[in-house]
């Protein structure tokens, strides 16, 4: 999924379904570590994409916290 299209979805979601789609990130996010600890890690650039997208969720959670839905 493009970024523009992951974006998009995003902001169609409610708080609560937001919230469900960070701590899935969250959950990933702390596989991948994990994975790359032991050394099993494939694909290290999927690493870096989950923490965008962790940070793509968390702005527009404070977005809708702040009114602005741009």
């Amino acid at each position: 999924m493009k970024t523009a299209d992951y974006t998009k979805d995003l902001r169609g979601k409610s708080e609560a379904e937001l919230k469900t789609e960070l701590t899935a990130l969250r959950k990933e996010q702390f596989n991948l570590r994990m994975q790359a600890a032991v050394g099993q890690l494939t694909k290290p650039n999927l690493v870096r994409d989950v923490r965008k997208k962790i940070a793509r969720v968390k702005t527009i959670v404070q977005q809708q916290k702040s009114g602005k839905a741009s």
